[in-house]
């Protein structure tokens, strides 16, 4: 059976990449591993974390009732998402990582969206981007 790994955040674009993942996964017939990577730090409060909890139980409800096998890995580990990402594609012999992308003005191309293109160009294994609905 194969492996699809998600990056998931509970905004526009982790929701489209989570939906996305989830076809896949069931089209593929394999099982779904859903990352929500943290830096942690004075960032990452207790709150905070209550708040992730709550969200995942939503995905972990929402995947259960579409019958798509899967692990939700939060990470607090002070790596930046893209790392935590590709070492738990690497760990579990991804067959393909799902990410999420949102359109960013041109300056905000050149500051933001570093994630998403290391990804795309350091990944173990391909990589679909999803763009969030507008």
């Amino acid at each position: 059976m194969g492996v699809v790994v998600v990056g998931y955040v509970p905004k526009p674009e982790g929701k489209a990449a989570l939906r996305f993942a989830a076809e896949e996964a069931k089209l593929r017939n394999a099982s779904l591993v859903v990352v929500n990577s943290h830096r942690g730090g004075r960032e990452f409060d207790r709150e905070d974390a209550m708040d992730s909890e709550s969200q995942l139980k939503e995905v972990r409800d929402q995947l259960k009732k579409a019958g798509v096998e899967h692990e939700i890995r939060q990470l607090v580990r002070g790596l930046d998402p893209a790392e935590d990402l590709m070492n738990v594609a690497a760990e579990v012999g991804a067959d393909v990582i799902v990410i999420g992308l949102r359109r960013r003005s041109p300056v905000g191309k050149l500051i933001l969206g570093s994630n998403a293109q290391r990804i795309l160009l350091d990944a173990p294994c391909p990589v679909l981007a999803v763009k969030a609905a507008e």
